[in-house]
């Protein structure tokens, strides 16, 4: 805008701020228009241009008419500005529109209405019956579960508008109103601060069934969660592919990038799976291919449900009769167990917070109590969850796979705040000896830790691996042997403290392949060491000794004192004295010999295989 003194008055010209054609004269010479009215239209490239007053002004003069093309630059109007002040006029900005809109403006425009009635019917409160059928089984909606997981406000729903693509046999409001989000709520939200991808399959449309569109949701996720490296939790239940969906032209849909995509995140990113309910073949692989898998004690989890076994001829049965929790924690399927929805939840943001940083408050157990965990009879079991309490910051503790492969327990914590994972022999389970199944979950445990970059702490006290014709046809060479080729791949700190027994290759195993293979070996005072067990030892090395002496007391005398030089020879104190192991601590002083070495311990970011197996 230009202005002129003209006879005292403030004279305007109104050049055209671009080049296009005149479509209309929104106001007449003589007319007073306020800042903000619209002017003229001009058309460029097919879009209308509305072009408005800055200042409050009669119009004096009007040149082009529409359908007349006009240049940038060309002179428009001429027109006197209403304003008694005249300084600084040239450099006045817009006034503000929000000061000249009046109350019909405020009204909700038709194209915004019809959009927010839409996502309305997306909504549980717009599915009441359906809504109240979940509830009365005990359980929540796929929607109240991810309001529970995200932190307030956070979530964020990608691909809400999709329906079934069941269009060509179903009417459009049928689809709206019994399809929503085709049976899959997906999106970001934070969980514990930190963005995360979240997708539940919702059993209360079309029994949470695979659809085509769901499908093309998840893998948009997917493809997100790897991109970004953000973590994954699913919750999964309902069944496989829905053959209900026609509008797509496929015959089996096994092309589908789904199931690759998913597994894809395998090592990159935290992937968690949570199961309520019944959740069977196509959900059932997905959640298999998680890093860990919660699931509530009324679920049933497995590779087909009732129509698939049954369509098998392997004959007919309830789908409670199918993989119930109790099974598939018993034989490793379901990580943690737990009672509901809501601890599932609990359990997945505690799971995640161990991927998600050092935590700045912590609360230190009492050291103390760490002396009295291995009881002074060396022959008493004794529970040795009671030394990862005693480590771990109070209430970080989270074990996994309880139910499985009891001889070794495997668990979340930190210590001062910083997350590690915890590996610990059972003495209450075959004395603490390995057998395949408790090699399994070590295993599949060390490369859990080492995929996420978590230190490794392993609490030892093992006569080393189980042996016998009944072990061996369990495949126990191969399983057992899983231990070192997983310690073998490590880039993470590997840090060990052997309670008690630290006997033959078992020992070896829960030190990462040998006692110098740890960034530290270190004893407790009861620490006892050897090649094999001190006892069998005895009865081998000694064999010709003991049978020269008649069996009875006097045997059993000498294979007594035996014994003890055995045992002095494999002390912890012997052993450290011969440098096998670096020293020999106080059990109180666990935590500081702990925190110590990790302060000085990195992870590698190169060369090493970083998979997860799914067992």
């Amino acid at each position: 805008m230009q202005a002129n003194h003209v006879l005292g008055h403030c004279m305007s010209e109104f050049h055209s701020p671009l080049q296009g054609q005149l479509v209309q004269w929104m106001v007449q010479p003589g007319a007073v228009v306020r800042a903000g009215d619209v002017l003229v239209i001009l058309e460029a490239m097919k879009m209308e241009h509305e072009l408005r007053a800055t200042h409050a002004a009669r119009i004096r003069e009007i040149y082009f008419a529409p359908g007349e093309s006009v240049s940038e630059g060309d002179l428009l109007s001429k027109w006197e500005l209403l304003v008694q002040d005249l300084i600084g006029l040239e450099g006045d900005l817009p006034t503000n529109l929000a000061d000249e809109v009046s109350a019909a403006t405020l009204a909700v425009r038709p194209d915004l209405q019809k959009l927010q009635n839409r996502l309305t019917l997306t909504l549980d409160s717009s599915r009441p019956q359906a809504v109240a059928k979940r509830h009365a089984l005990g359980m929540r909606t796929a929607r109240e579960n991810i309001a529970d997981l995200c932190d307030a406000n956070s979530f964020l729903e990608y691909g809400a508008l999709a329906v079934a693509a069941q269009r060509s046999r179903r009417s459009e409001e049928d689809l709206i109103a019994n399809t929503p989000a085709d049976g899959m709520v997906t999106g970001t939200g934070s969980v514990n601060g930190q963005r995360t991808v979240v997708m539940a399959y919702d059993a209360t449309v079309l029994a949470g069934t695979q659809g085509m569109r769901n499908h093309q949701k998840t893998d948009r996720m997917l493809g997100l969660a790897l991109q970004n490296k953000l973590p994954v939790v699913l919750f999964a239940e309902g069944g496989g592919g829905r053959p209900g969906d026609v509008d797509m032209p496929i015959v089996a849909g096994l092309h589908v990038s789904t199931f690759a995509s998913f597994a894809r995140l395998n090592g990159q990113v935290p992937v968690v799976g949570i199961a309520a309910g019944r959740c069977f073949a196509g959900n059932a692989a997905l959640l298999g291919c998680c890093d860990v898998i919660i699931a509530t004690r009324g679920s049933n989890i497995g590779m087909g449900g009732p129509a698939m076994v049954e369509g098998g001829g392997l004959g007919v049965f309830k789908p409670e009769q199918i993989g119930p929790a109790a099974v598939q924690h018993g034989n490793g399927v379901i990580d943690i167990l737990v009672n509901d929805e809501a601890q599932a939840v609990v359990s997945s943001r505690h799971y995640l917070s161990f991927f998600q940083g050092t935590q700045s408050a912590w609360t230190e157990p009492s050291a103390q109590m760490l002396r009295d965990v291995v009881p002074e009879n060396r022959l008493r079991v004794y529970d040795t969850r009671a030394a990862l309490e005693g480590i771990a910051d109070t209430g970080s503790l989270l074990m996994l796979r309880t139910g499985f492969g009891v001889g070794i327990h495997t668990a979340l914590a930190r210590i001062e705040g910083r997350p590690v994972g915890l590996l610990a022999n059972n003495p209450q389970h075959l004395g603490g000896a390995i057998d395949a199944d408790a090699a399994d979950k070590a295993a599949r445990f060390m490369q859990l830790c080492n995929a996420h970059g978590l230190p490794i702490v392993s609490l030892v006290d093992t006569p080393g691996f189980m042996v016998g014709p009944d072990t061996e046809a369990t495949a126990q060479v191969r399983h057992v042997s899983r231990m070192f080729i997983a310690a073998a791949h490590l880039r993470v700190p590997f840090l060990s403290v052997v309670l008690r027994k630290g006997y033959g290759l078992g020992a070896m195993a829960m030190t990462a392949g040998g006692f110098h293979s740890p960034l530290f070996t270190v004893a407790w005072p009861t620490g006892e060491f050897g090649a094999m067990g001190l006892e069998g030892a005895v009865h081998l090395g000694f064999r010709k000794e003991l049978e020269v002496v008649p069996e009875g007391p006097e045997r059993q005398a000498l294979f007594d004192q035996l014994l003890a030089r055995q045992y002095d020879n494999g002390s912890a104190q012997q052993m450290a004295t011969t440098l096998e192991i670096d020293a020999v601590i106080d059990p109180a002083d666990t935590r500081q010999w702990l925190l110590k070495g990790l302060e000085g311990a990195v992870v590698a970011t190169h060369g090493t295989v970083r998979a997860i197996d799914a067992w």
